[in-house]
């Protein structure tokens, strides 16, 4: 069994988007209108160049029954719905590159207890995206 797909719940795909490929460099997979197969919606996939088989859905609010929509936009506002963690090969200088592009920063880079340097930001929609580094044995 292998992951193909997981998604995050966004407000806006086209700001969604420009954050995952202009800022982090994830490639674009798919950008479908699914208008013509009788669903209001677009399908958009990016994924890490490096791992072609993995997708990220960006998954439009609006694609959602009208009436979970309010209950969904807050508890995205709160950060409470998705997160991703990337593995990265340097913390800091992610850190300093996606900071300068604007994201919100929810967590400078630290040395977890658990063996990672990480850091944390929000994407546009306000999900949680954090960068991982692994460091060797103490």
């Amino acid at each position: 069994m292998k992951l193909s797909h997981c998604f995050v719940l966004v407000d806006d795909q086209e700001q969604t988007l420009a954050f995952y490929r202009d800022v982090l460099g994830l490639e674009v997979r798919n950008d479908v209108d699914m208008t013509d197969w009788g669903m209001p919606w677009r399908w958009l996939t990016v994924g890490p160049p490096g791992q072609p088989a993995i997708e990220i859905g960006l998954d439009a609010i609006s694609s959602k029954a009208p009436v979970d929509q309010p209950a969904l936009r807050e508890l995205m506002a709160k950060g409470a719905l998705s997160a991703l963690i990337f593995d990265i090969a340097d913390c800091d200088a992610a850190f300093e590159k996606i900071r300068s592009s604007g994201a919100e920063v929810l967590q400078e880079p630290i040395d977890q207890p658990y063996g990672v340097r990480d850091c944390a930001f929000r994407d546009p929609s306000g999900n949680m995206v954090r960068f991982s580094q692994r460091r060797g044995p103490a």
